[in-house]
């Protein structure tokens, strides 16, 4: 969506191909990566506005968290990519992801790290046709 592109791209092998995709296709390529190296990956979830208030909708946004076996500890991280105003980082101590919830706005954390992307995510990118319309009017609203 940063790059206004209306490419839909899912498979970790078409995020490398395009070097492109949203957060579902990114977390999926994240994963993928992470688990051929030997590091437990999961997928995790946020609710979120759309914009910058509710008034412009909600949807589910998706990163990742792996599991520290030195530490004994899950730390979350969003694969979605740095741009102006958003600065995810990964960090031991201190979790720095690229959209702190604002429960004030009803957005909030999903708790559970999934072994799996979600389903309605995945079905989401394999039945839109164009990205820029999907972000807008088609992603899941909730888990």
């Amino acid at each position: 969506m940063d790059i206004n592109s209306s490419r839909i791209t899912c498979k970790a092998s078409e995020v490398l191909n395009y070097k492109e995709g949203i957060c579902y296709a990114k977390s999926n390529l994240l994963a993928s990566i992470l688990r051929k190296k030997g590091i437990p990956t999961g997928f995790c979830y946020q609710r979120l506005t759309i914009g910058d208030t509710p008034d412009t909708g909600y949807c589910v946004h998706a990163l990742n968290a792996i599991y520290l076996r030195t530490l004994d500890i899950w730390i979350r991280l969003d694969a979605r990519g740095n741009k102006q105003g958003i600065n995810a980082q990964f960090f031991i101590n201190e979790e720095k992801l690229a959209f702190p919830i604002r429960p004030e706005y009803d957005e909030y954390d999903y708790p559970t790290i999934y072994t799996k992307p979600n389903n309605e995510t995945i079905a989401t990118l394999k039945q839109n046709t164009d990205c820029i319309d999907m972000v807008l009017h088609h992603l899941p609203t909730k888990l």
